[in-house]
């Protein structure tokens, strides 16, 4: 596993893609004019983070019960359930090590849910997925501040986010852990570089991450309940409370973005 020292030189993706409009977006014709979709591409934005979470938990389920994926995590939470509330922690320092070293966390999150329940698992994630974002902020500050502002440099949307934080402060880091348009193991290091003090960042990250933190904990949580096979009643209401939960966090991160471009940072348009 590589260490927290190799952090990428060339610019990670944050540096490079664009926020994804939250608005109704405007379609440019051949002689100039602009138009807007049409009421049946409206809807099928509407419905296309519905059918993604219909898809996920459905894959979810094929991949609990076609691969041992059950008698893998049975093992991992009798271990942990050995360990006591010490198991819990032993998950938590694990996720943030993750995050720290650049490893996607996203099947520990789901993991979480299968394992803990909803409950104790969003707590885990949270921990794991706060002092992780921690550690990248104060490393690159200290240790890496040079890696780091290596690659940003030259960044036009990360001298936009830099503006932002001195206007607004951790709003701005709020509003970001709410909507997705920054790869979260990139900006975790890219905040360090900013005014942002280590407190305020560390709130605002804890309660931004929730609502997400929560809707994919809750998903892998009703994805193993699906693959055991019991109460199917109970089952169809945790899968469609999943959905809700995914939708909730698609719309929350829509109003987020559009607040967050409202602020200024995006690509700049060229010419």
């Amino acid at each position: 596993m590589a260490s927290a020292n190799s952090v990428p030189e060339a610019p990670g993706p944050f540096l490079s893609g664009r926020p994804r409009a939250l608005s109704q977006a405007t379609a440019s014709t051949g002689d100039g004019v602009t138009t807007k979709p049409t009421e049946d591409a409206g809807r099928k934005l509407r419905i296309g983070p519905v059918i993604a979470v219909v898809a996920a938990i459905a894959g979810l389920v094929l991949v609990f019960s076609m691969l041992p994926v059950a008698a893998w995590l049975a093992a991992f939470q009798a271990w942990v359930q050995e360990l006591g509330p010490l198991g819990w922690l032993v998950y938590a320092l694990a996720y943030a090590a993750c995050v720290t070293l650049f490893v996607p966390a996203s099947l520990l999150t789901l993991g979480a849910g299968a394992i803990y329940g909803l409950g104790v698992g969003v707590g885990v994630v949270l921990v794991g997925a706060t002092l992780g974002a921690t550690v990248s902020f104060l490393l690159a500050r200290t240790l890496l501040r040079d890696r780091i502002e290596h690659m940003t440099r030259g960044n036009a949307r990360f001298r936009a986010l830099d503006r932002a934080i001195a206007k607004e402060g951790a709003k701005i880091v709020f509003l970001v852990r709410l909507a997705p348009v920054f790869p979260f193991t990139y900006i975790n290091y890219a905040f360090g570089l900013t005014g942002v003090a280590t407190m305020p960042y560390v709130l605002a990250s804890l309660v931004g991450m929730t609502p997400a933190t929560f809707a994919y904990v809750y998903l892998g949580y009703a994805a193993a309940h699906a693959a055991s096979g019991s109460d199917s009643a109970r089952t169809v209401v945790q899968i469609v409370g999943a959905v809700a939960a995914i939708a909730v966090t698609v719309l929350v991160a829509r109003i987020a973005t559009r607040a967050i471009r409202e602020a200024g940072v995006e690509e700049p348009t060229a010419g």
